[in-house]
C-alpha cells in the first residue's frame, strides 16, 4: 500500500512539470537581428546590403521544433548600402519601392526539423505587396540566460535562402543586377520577462560621503586708487629726458 501511495505522489508530482512543457513566447531583439543579402552587381562582385530593426514573435521548443511559429516585421526603411546613393536607387519604385512598401513580413506556416540544431522553416514572405512561399535553413545555436544584465533567456538563431527577385515584380536593371539574392539572417529571440532562475543584478551600493570640510576663507581685496583721467586734447609729458634715448 506504501509503494502505492508513493508511486502516485511521484506521478502527481511531475504533473505540473507536462503541463508546463511546449513552446514558450519569445520576442525578435530588433539590436541583434539583421538581414544581409548579397545580389550580383554586373557580375564584378556582390553587393552587400543590410536591414536592421526587425522585430516580431517567436513560439519555440527546443525539444519540438514542430510547433514553432515565427512572424517578423522587417523595416525596408532600415536598408543600408553603405552608400546614400546606392540606398535611394534600391529603395526606388522599380526595385524595393520602400516608399509604397515600407515593411516587409514573414509568417511561418510549416516547420520540417531535421535535427536537433536545424530545421527549415518555411512561410510567406512579403515584399512589394507580393507574397511568395520562402523556405528558410534555420541553424539553433543556444539558448541560456543572457550574461548581460536584465539576464533573460535568450534564444539565437541563423539562417540562409535563396530567392528571385523578379518573382516579386523587381526586373529592373537585368543586365547590372542579378536575379538570385541570398539572404542571411542572424537573429536573438528573447522572453517577454525575466526568468526566476536568472540572477539577479547587484544594486550598487551608496558611497560614504566625504566630511564637509569649511569654508576657506580668503583675506578681502583692497581697492587700487583709481587713476586720473587725462585729457586727450594735452600732450603728454614724455617719460625720458631730451636727448637721452630710453
Amino acid at each position: 500500500m506504501a509503494s502505492k501511495c508513493v508511486l502516485w505522489c511521484g506521478l502527481a508530482a511531475c504533473l505540473p512539470l507536462a503541463a508546463i512543457a511546449g513552446p514558450v513566447d519569445y520576442h525578435l531583439d530588433p539590436v541583434h537581428t539583421r538581414v544581409l543579402f548579397a545580389v550580383s552587381h554586373a557580375g564584378f562582385s556582390h553587393a552587400l546590403g543590410t536591414v536592421s530593426g526587425s522585430t516580431g514573435a517567436l513560439a519555440f521548443d527546443p525539444d519540438d521544433w514542430s510547433t514553432a511559429k515565427v512572424s517578423v516585421s522587417i523595416p525596408l526603411t532600415r536598408l543600408d548600402m553603405g552608400d546614400a546613393t546606392w540606398n535611394a536607387a534600391v529603395g526606388a519604385r522599380n526595385l524595393l519601392d520602400v516608399a509604397e512598401h515600407p515593411v516587409a513580413t514573414f509568417v511561418s506556416n510549416r516547420i520540417t526539423p531535421k535535427d536537433a540544431q536545424h530545421a527549415a522553416v518555411c512561410g510567406t514572405l512579403t515584399l512589394r505587396g507580393v507574397g511568395q512561399d520562402v523556405c528558410l535553413d534555420v541553424t539553433f545555436n543556444q539558448l541560456k540566460h543572457h550574461p548581460m544584465p536584465p539576464f533573460r533567456r535568450t534564444a539565437g538563431f541563423s539562417a540562409t535562402a535563396k530567392l528571385s527577385r523578379k518573382t516579386f515584380g523587381m526586373d529592373a536593371w537585368p543586365t547590372v543586377i542579378g536575379d538570385e539574392v541570398e539572404l542571411r539572417i542572424e537573429a536573438e529571440a528573447v522572453r517577454g520577462g525575466l526568468d526566476d532562475n536568472a540572477p539577479q543584478p547587484q544594486a550598487p551600493q551608496p558611497q560614504a560621503s566625504p566630511p564637509e570640510q569649511p569654508p576657506v576663507s580668503t583675506p578681502p581685496v583692497e581697492p587700487s586708487e583709481p587713476t586720473q583721467p587725462t585729457d586727450p586734447t594735452q600732450p603728454t609729458e614724455p617719460t625720458t629726458e631730451p636727448g637721452k634715448t630710453p
